[in-house]
């Protein structure tokens, strides 16, 4: 068997034809979940890029791997330490050494290593090619090392390939020359300009009036990618442009099924789709991020295409992406490694079964530092630390009501509140007992600071928000972080 796995960075599933999408962004991505199952509510453990990607490798929480953030002792997975082996666990035990245990050839074709210093990403590979922009790469620069690998391999057995685009990663870079294939399509929605208008009073790192994290700045570079969003003409540029993105992917991945049908091989290939994580586009008054532990940011798409498996299937359980490594070993008729967090759904896979888990805890604390639970129609969100955006230290929201996450009821449902707050006490009492540290990275990212993609911005961000007349918001930040301004 041969197995193709497209990491798409910051590709939401709302944002995908086959998830409803009104616009046609995905006609590639679509035709493989009409033959696979395709998942409605997969989420990362761990937001943003390096704890997501190291969760799904590891097949541990942030918490247990150590990698919470992007910076700081909490950028970094823990050592093994004393009982440290002639090959650490992740070498032993990561997702790419399921196939390596089938006498498979690993490649990876990611800049991504380099990109966070997350050398561990690398483990279990065969081959590494590194596409050299670390992440800046346009799929055009990426696309021409994947067709090469293909011609020298499609035909050959036994491989799995790891490929990781990042067109729909900020700043929008889809070339000028292919064009906007929604210019006459209507935006989303939900976005009225009502509550445009109540996203332009927000504030923090990307909200509608500081697309450019902490102001509104340009760059010619990047046509596509406004500074701000003033009007419904900015407000389309800003999706015009996530969604081109993603469509230009789409064409890339229209290239490579090409290859494999022309190999005479589709019918032996095993494809994923899926994402680090997603993108706020509007929740919580966010666009062009992924800065929280919400729906927009840590909700995945997750198609599973597998030779022989249910196609067409649609799976409504809670599922974790560290779920992945499990699931594929139970596959391949492979023992769960002893460091996994993760539980299989392969039957999911192979016959439609329910799967599901009862909760998710999400984790964020690159941009801000919070865990959410995600139950039933329930979202809550739990702010350690607010990352300049004000948020409450609770909020709640109904996602079938409120999917977009505009109407926070945690004073009216204190109900609610407290059946989370309980799931999440639970998860980490499970946590802290099942591992050998008795620090949680969490509590470590705070103690340094804050979060990376936030500390050290805040004083120089109180004189944007009086020049742009926000500077109301300025004493509740100077109340809540009054070492920035020391």
């Amino acid at each position: 068997m041969r197995f193709l796995l497209l990491d798409l960075d910051s590709v939401r599933p709302d944002h995908l034809g086959c998830y409803g999408y009104h616009r046609n962004t995905s006609p590639n991505i679509d035709k493989i979940a009409a033959q696979g199952v395709r998942f409605e509510n997969y989420y990362c453990s761990d937001a943003p890029c390096f704890p997501s990607r190291t969760a799904l490798m590891t097949g541990k929480f942030g918490i247990h791997n150590g990698v919470v953030g992007h910076g700081g002792t909490a950028g970094d997975p823990r050592h093994d330490g004393i009982e440290r082996m002639f090959k650490d666990v992740i070498g032993r035990e990561c997702l790419p050494m399921v196939f390596r245990s089938c006498d498979y050839k690993t490649t990876l074709i990611s800049p991504f290593a380099e990109r966070h210093s997350s050398w561990t990403f690398n483990a279990g590979f065969n081959e590494i090619y590194n596409t050299g922009k670390s992440g800046m790469e346009s799929a055009e620069e990426v696309t021409p090392v994947v067709v090469k690998w293909l011609e020298d391999n499609a035909a050959k057995d036994n491989w799995f390939l790891y490929i990781n685009y990042w067109d729909a990663h900020t700043p929008y870079r889809a070339p000028l020359e292919y064009g906007n294939p929604f210019e006459n399509d209507p935006l989303p929605s939900w976005i009225t300009p009502e509550v445009l208008e109540q996203h332009k009073k927000k504030v923090g790192p990307h909200s509608a009036s500081d697309i450019n994290m902490f102001d509104n700045k340009t760059n010619p570079k990047f046509p596509r990618h406004p500074g701000e969003i003033k009007d419904e003409a900015d407000l389309r540029l800003m999706i015009d442009g996530y969604d081109t993105g993603i469509r230009y992917v789409d064409d890339q991945i229209g290239t490579i099924l090409g290859i494999l049908e022309r190999a005479g091989v589709m019918d032996d290939v095993a494809i994923i789709v899926t994402a680090d994580h997603g993108e706020n586009q509007g929740e919580l008054g966010i666009y062009g991020e992924h800065a929280t532990a919400d729906q927009g940011t840590c909700r995945i798409p997750m198609i599973f295409r597998w030779p022989g498996g249910k196609q067409g299937h649609v799976d409504r359980g809670l599922h974790y992406h560290l779920d992945l490594a499990p699931t594929l070993a139970e596959l391949f008729r492979k023992q769960p490694r002893p460091s996994w967090d993760g539980q299989s759904y392969a039957k999911t896979i192979t016959e439609g079964a329910d799967l599901g888990r009862d909760y998710l805890v999400i984790s964020q604390c690159a941009h801000v530092c919070q865990r959410s639970v995600r139950f039933g129609d329930w979202l809550y969100v739990r702010t350690y630390h607010d990352g300049y955006h004000l948020f409450d230290k609770e909020m709640l929201y109904n996602l079938k009501q409120d999917p977009y996450e505009q109407h926070n009821v945690a004073q009216e449902r204190r109900d609610v509140c407290r059946e989370a707050v309980y799931l999440l006490n639970e998860w980490h009492d499970e946590m802290m007992f099942t591992m050998k540290h008795d620090v949680d990275p969490l509590w470590t990212v705070i103690q340094e600071g804050g979060p990376f993609h936030a500390k050290g911005h805040l004083k120089k961000y109180a004189g944007r928000l009086e020049q742009s007349g926000r500077g109301h918001a300025v004493p509740e930040l100077m109340h809540r972080h009054p070492r920035e301004f020391e």
